[in-house]
């Protein structure tokens, strides 16, 4: 079977943990767009400069190894959308942090409507009512490829493929889950 290997991190910490600015973006983040904790942030951060100090790498280098890896990155970043197919090496420089955040399988199940909020579309993912390309796929931060994106969909197993269930009519309509409000001194619903 082999030697287990060692998991490693991948992704970077914050050189400084305490800046109030950054945190502070990071929590606008962590709410926009649903996420668990500042480490989810940290790991688009860390996808976005690693192809960044590629790029730069390349840029600086004369060899022939260069234009296969250029290539490489430049397909890489093409097949999730954050790059033009004619664009250059320079245009990686122009990648945000929110670009990649918008790649998420958890971003894109709330854009195509299969889901009302962020949080709701962690929940559905994580369960495995949601497939990409036909495969149960339970990690909400999927980055989901271009062509991958129109495949998005919910598990045939799963309750929420009946366009009846009560849940997919709610969110087809766009109408919030009706709350029962409980009056305090009587006991009587609303």
């Amino acid at each position: 079977m082999g030697d287990p290997k060692k998991q490693k991190k991948r992704y970077e910490t914050p050189r400084h943990p305490w800046e109030k600015d950054r945190i502070e973006l990071e929590k606008g983040l962590i709410v926009e767009y649903g996420l668990k904790n500042h480490k989810e942030v940290w790991k688009a951060r860390s996808f976005v400069k690693r192809a960044t100090d590629q790029a730069k790498r390349l840029i600086g280098e004369k060899t022939e190894k260069r234009d296969v890896e250029k290539k490489n990155l430049s397909r890489r970043l093409q097949k999730y959308g954050l790059i033009q197919a004619d664009a250059g090496l320079d245009k990686v420089f122009d990648i945000q942090l929110k670009d990649v955040l918008e790649r998420r399988l958890q971003t894109l199940a709330v854009r195509k409507g299969l889901c009302k909020s962020m949080k709701q579309a962690r929940q559905m993912i994580v369960h495995g009512h949601i497939t990409v390309g036909g495969k149960k796929q339970t990690s909400p931060s999927y980055l989901v490829m271009v062509s991958e994106e129109d495949s998005i969909a919910f598990s045939g197993a799963s309750p929420f493929s009946d366009e009846n269930h009560p849940e997919i009519i709610k969110i087809r309509e766009g109408k919030e889950p009706e709350k029962q409000i409980v009056k305090e001194e009587s006991g009587e619903k609303e």
